[in-house]
C-alpha cells in the first residue's frame, strides 16, 4: 500500500453482540474531499479483496470505510451464513451513520459502493434512510440472480423450506462462483489463496435470504431515487446485466448512469485484466469527481447535481480484452 495511504483497523459490536471487523483507508496528508463506502460481495471480506478497490479511490482524494457482514471474513458468526440480511443491512447502517456523524465528516459528502451481494445492500441501505446518502456506485450489482446460476423452482421451493429446518447446512447445488465471476487467472489465484474467502457451499439460510431480496429489489427498482452510476459486464455469468439496465430505466433518480462493457465479466473491480480495471476505474473516478466538492459543500453540491445532470448511458463499442 502506498506510502499516501494510511489504513485502519477496528472492531466493533454488533445488536446482536457479534464482533464485526472494519476497516478504513484514508489519505495520508490530506483532508477527504468525500467519504466511500464499500460493501463487499457474498463470500468475499473488506482488507484483501477491497484492498485494490479502495487504494484508487484513496489516491483520487476520497476516504474510504469498509466492513466485513456478519459470517464473512475476520467477522464473527458462522462462516458463510447470514441468518438475516435485514440485520446485515442494518450492522452496516448503524457503522455508516456514525462514521458520517464525526465531528471531522458531519459535512462531507457520502456515497455507497456495492458489489454484487453488496449493491443489494446499498440499495437496502439507500431504502432505509432515502434522503441520507448523496450518491451510489453499484458493480453488478444483485437486483436478480442469473438464471443459469439459480437453481429450477421446484429445487428453490424444497430448499426455502429445508432452510428453516437445517439454515447451516450447505447443501445448495450450483456452479462455482469464483471460476464464474473473476476473468483473470492471476486474480484468480489471488482470490483462492485469501484465506478469509469463503469458498463452501451456500449454507441453505443464506442463500435463501440473497433470493428473496433479490426477488423483492427487482420489484421494487422504481423506488431507488439517489444519484447513482451503475457498472456491469457484459457477460456476467453470476448477476444478469438486463436488469441492471432495468434499474436505470425503473429508478426515479434524477442522476442515473449506466455503463455496460462487452466482454468483461462479474467481478469488475478486482477479477478482470488490469487494463480493464483501469477502464472500470476511469469511469468510477470520473463520476466520483464531478459529485464531489469542497469538505463543506454537501447541500450545495447536492443542488448544483440535481441543476447540472441529466441521465446517460454508455455502451463501450468494444470489450478490452489482454491476449
Amino acid at each position: 500500500m502506498g506510502s499516501n495511504v494510511k489504513f485502519e483497523e477496528e472492531f466493533i459490536v454488533n445488536n446482536s453482540g457479534l464482533k464485526l471487523y472494519t476497516c478504513r483507508w484514508l489519505p495520508q496528508n490530506e483532508d477527504p474531499k468525500a467519504l466511500v463506502f464499500l460493501c463487499h460481495g457474498y463470500a468475499m471480506e473488506s482488507s484483501i479483496s477491497m484492498q485494490g478497490p479502495a487504494t484508487r479511490l484513496v489516491k483520487a482524494g476520497y476516504g474510504v470505510y469498509g466492513i466485513d457482514f456478519v459470517g464473512h471474513g475476520k467477522s464473527g458468526g458462522l462462516q458463510g451464513y447470514v441468518p438475516s440480511f435485514e440485520n446485515l443491512v442494518q450492522d452496516c447502517s448503524d457503522h455508516f451513520t456514525k462514521v458520517c456523524e464525526r465531528k471531522e465528516n458531519k459535512s462531507k459528502i457520502r456515497f455507497l459502493m456495492g458489489e454484487s451481494m453488496g449493491g443489494a445492500v446499498v440499495l437496502c441501505l439507500h431504502r432505509k434512510m432515502p434522503d441520507f446518502w448523496d450518491g451510489a456506485i453499484l458493480v453488478a450489482p444483485m437486483c436478480k440472480i442469473a438464471d443459469h446460476i439459480k437453481p429450477s423452482p421446484f429445487v428453490i421451493s424444497c430448499l426455502t423450506k429445508l432452510s428453516y429446518i437445517v439454515p447451516t447446512w450447505k447443501l445448495i447445488p450450483g456452479n462455482d462462483v469464483i471460476e464464474a465471476a473473476v476473468r483473470d487467472p492471476e486474480r484468480k489465484k489471488e482470490v483462492r489463496s485469501n484465506p478469509y474467502w469463503y469458498t463452501g457451499r451456500p449454507r441453505l439460510r443464506t442463500a435463501e435470504q440473497l433470493f428473496s431480496v433479490s426477488m423483492d429489489l427487482e420489484k421494487r427498482l422504481n423506488e431507488v431515487t439517489l444519484p447513482f452510476i451503475v457498472l456491469h459486464g457484459g457477460d456476467d455469468k453470476v448477476t444478469d446485466p438486463e436488469i441492471s439496465k432495468i434499474l436505470h430505466e425503473s429508478a426515479m433518480s434524477f442522476d442515473k448512469t449506466f455503463k455496460l462493457y462487452p466482454g468483461m465479466w462479474h467481478a469488475l473491480t478486482y477479477g478482470e485484466f488490469p487494463e480493464n480495471i483501469n477502464t472500470v476505474f476511469n469511469d468510477i473516478i470520473g463520476w466520483l469527481s464531478e459529485r464531489s466538492g469542497g469538505p463543506n459543500s454537501r447541500l450545495e453540491n447536492a443542488s448544483k447535481v440535481k441543476e447540472d445532470r441529466e441521465t446517460n448511458v454508455t455502451y463501450h463499442e468494444k470489450p478490452t480484452t489482454s491476449s
